[in-house]
């Protein structure tokens, strides 16, 4: 069933890094994966910023146009997927680095299952204000870090004293991508692909 492994990385992550490593799924069920929880957000996002309306604290709701909006949710579900499978690139690369010797399809379900967390922290969106979508996010991503550290050794086959390393730099390259996506956002918004708002 897609989508399986969802409540056991929640409830019992160590137990359910061993069963992921056990069973290995295919590259397609991984891809599955991705496509589906990559919705949450984009969708959320939607939602919330044509019918609902985001509050920064102060002033009225801003809310943008439909079209506006599908846009920036195709550009953000589009950058969301390609950032998991870039992120996995980059981990099955560093594990040879560290002498582990994985498959793409083993990284790729690292990369998908520890993004999980902050794929579902775009429910939060459906309560738009800025400051809740902001420490739920924060929640979100250090569970992520807490199952890249747990499921590294399980899921990649490298020591636990070097998956520390490891694991750090697979962070630190997700930090990086992050930061790249945010600068292409800005340019682009600052050539004239900003939203439209509505008021």
């Amino acid at each position: 069933m897609i989508l399986n492994h969802l409540w056991g990385l929640y409830a019992h992550p160590k137990e359910e890094w061993h069963t992921i490593d056990a069973r290995h799924e295919s590259f397609r069920y991984s891809l599955i994966h991705i496509l589906l929880i990559a919705l949450i957000p984009s969708v959320c996002a939607y939602y919330s910023a044509v019918y609902l309306g985001w509050s920064i604290g102060i002033g009225e709701r801003i809310m943008i146009t439909a079209n506006s909006a599908i846009l920036l949710s195709v550009a953000m579900y589009a950058a969301l997927v390609v950032g998991v499978f870039a992120l996995a690139v980059l981990a099955h690369w560093m594990a040879r680095t560290f002498g582990a010797t994985p498959n793409y399809t083993q990284a790729l379900e690292l990369s998908a299952y520890t993004s999980t967390p902050l794929f579902m922290v775009g429910f939060a969106a459906l309560y738009p204000e800025l400051w809740v979508v902001m420490v739920v996010g924060l929640l979100g991503l250090i569970y992520s870090v807490y199952l890249l550290y747990v499921g590294t050794p399980i899921l990649i086959h490298i020591p636990e004293e070097r998956g520390f390393i490891y694991v750090t730099s697979v962070v630190t390259s997700g930090v990086v991508l992050l930061v790249c996506v945010l600068t292409a956002t800005a340019m682009l918004w600052s050539s004239g692909f900003g939203p439209i708002f509505t008021n």
